[in-house]
């Protein structure tokens, strides 16, 4: 507003409120979701503002987060835990997903879609009346920690034709929409994150939806409120904001000539002196 080899990523609870503007009642539907014990899914294209959201529902909820980017080689294991092997012989670790059920903090699965089917089957008896974490190789069944909560996001529009969640697990989740906000409120977004005024980010939030009006001409992905944010940053640096544009908004949507030359005329119109 997430590596094969890698640890999934970690966070307690921060220190500041995440900026978040609400666009609706996804707040207190949230709320209302962790009081009831019900796990929660987040539908909407990449950089809408997912991520944060979590982290300020986290924040409210006074919970530690603990955040797992998801991909192909995520296996059950990376995410309930292992024996390893030591200097004092063989000990069992907790993965990530073990800690937020035993601490009772929120778990968030970042683009769940990209897991393997066989991973994700083992959030199902955590997501129903049952609450429960087995361990088959310790023989240990974990009881959810009251607070505990799950939560997974994913790109509905460029998964649906490679990736989808099935039935069986889509249905576990209550299910809310993300998109990119209205002009205003992205633009207060743009300005509140970075530090530039409110003209230039305005001017930012203009030149993206154009940009995103290229969907049809062939861009693979729209740009997000990220990207946005991340040329305002420049340009609240003292990067000129054509140049701050080109690096951080063109150059990461697309390689194709003619798509670039397009977007670069846009660029050039929002930024003419």
């Amino acid at each position: 507003m997430n590596e094969p080899s890698e640890r999934p990523r970690q966070s307690g609870r921060p220190e500041r409120e995440p900026f978040y503007l609400p666009a609706g009642d996804e707040v207190a539907i949230f709320e209302r979701c962790h009081a009831q014990h019900l796990a929660v899914m987040l539908k909407g294209p990449t950089g809408c503002g997912k991520t944060r959201f979590v982290e300020h529902m986290a924040w409210r909820l006074g919970r530690p987060l603990i955040t797992i980017a998801c991909h192909d080689d995520l296996t059950a294991s990376d995410l309930v835990g292992r024996f390893l092997i030591g200097h004092e012989g063989t000990r069992w670790v907790d993965g990530p997903l073990t800690r937020a059920v035993r601490e009772g903090a929120l778990c968030y699965l970042d683009e769940v879609v990209e897991a393997r089917q066989d991973t994700v089957v083992v959030l199902h008896p955590l997501t129903d009346h049952r609450r429960l974490l087995p361990l088959d190789k310790t023989g240990e069944i974990l009881e959810a920690a009251p607070r505990f909560q799950l939560v997974v996001s994913y790109n509905p529009g460029y998964q649906r034709l490679l990736k989808d969640l099935k039935p069986s697990t889509r249905q576990r989740f209550v299910a809310l929409d993300f998109d990119f906000p209205p002009a205003e409120r992205e633009a207060a977004v743009v300005s509140h994150e970075s530090g530039v005024d409110s003209a230039i980010a305005h001017a930012l939030v203009g030149l993206g939806r154009q940009l995103r009006e290229l969907q049809d001409r062939g861009l693979a992905e729209v740009p997000s409120t990220r990207l946005l944010i991340a040329s305002a940053r420049l340009i609240a640096d003292g990067i000129e904001p054509r140049s701050a544009c080109r690096a951080a908004l063109i150059a990461p949507l697309s390689d194709d000539a003619t798509l670039l030359g397009a977007m670069t005329d846009l660029v050039e119109l929002a930024f003419a002196r």
